[in-house]
């Protein structure tokens, strides 16, 4: 008896970029065109940017995400091919990821909440470095820290702007949040820290009306704010597929011993 295919129903989405247009043509044409509703799989076209924009738009719906690089930065997408699309589907490997949820209260006392893929990050506002106090499941563990800024970041983001501020590469499957500060002033020697990624980080901000700071969940930013909150949000599982030999676990692996 032949095994029914997982993924006969593919909702394809691409980038404005001429380049993912013209994929998204070919492979409609080849393959049908699902309403993302009814879709098995969706399937992105672009780059890491649209990736993190289909993740954030199917975060409930359960569904897998696979992306083929059309675009500029390809780190979560596959290599880009026509051929045989449905078995790439059904020969990928899956990589479960769960996102951050902020909670940012401002400086009108309004609180905003907003998931992140990647990231958390609060960044000063003005020429004026951010004064910042950290607080980990309720307990001080520095009263400051003056820098450009700070951030939490996932595994899944951990090779993005955490990499660029010299933050720690995360295996994918690791139970850690990276806290990564941006820019150091005071600790100057502070290189941020490992966390459980069952921790609960707040961090206040310390003379905001002097030094105002900005907190920005992937691309969700509220400015002036005076408190943000941040955990992982265990009650959202979301679905990444990698062809074989190219899982974010291997990809991850092979950025720690690049250059």
């Amino acid at each position: 008896m032949t095994k029914p295919a997982r993924y006969n129903r593919i909702a394809f989405v691409a980038s404005p970029s001429s380049e993912a247009q013209t994929a998204f043509g070919q492979l409609t044409r080849d393959y049908g065109n699902c309403d993302p509703n009814d879709a098995d799989v969706v399937v992105a076209l672009g780059g890491d940017g649209l990736m993190l924009q289909t993740l954030h738009q199917n975060m409930h719906s359960g569904k897998p995400i696979y992306g083929m690089h059309r675009g500029t930065v390809g780190f979560l997408m596959n290599e880009y091919s026509t051929v045989d699309l449905r078995a790439r589907l059904e020969a990928a490997q899956e990589s479960e990821i769960n996102p951050l949820l902020m909670r940012a209260t401002d400086v009108n006392d309004r609180v905003h909440l907003h998931h992140a893929i990647n990231e958390v990050a609060l960044f000063r506002q003005t020429f004026q470095a951010a004064r910042l106090r950290i607080l980990i499941d309720e307990r001080e563990r520095m009263a400051e820290l003056i820098a450009d800024g700070i951030m939490v970041a996932t595994p899944a983001g951990s090779t993005a702007y955490n990499l660029s501020a010299q933050g720690p590469i995360l295996p994918i499957n690791a139970a850690l949040l990276a806290l990564t500060p941006i820019s150091a002033f005071r600790p100057r020697r502070w290189r941020g820290a490992l966390l459980p990624n069952t921790a609960y980080v707040v961090i206040e901000v310390l003379e905001g009306d002097k030094r105002p700071v900005a907190a920005v969940a992937d691309h969700d930013e509220v400015r002036d704010v005076r408190r943000v909150e941040v955990l992982s949000d265990k009650t959202i599982s979301m679905r990444m597929l990698f062809d074989p030999g190219h899982s974010l676990e291997e990809r991850i692996l092979r950025e720690q011993f690049g250059y």
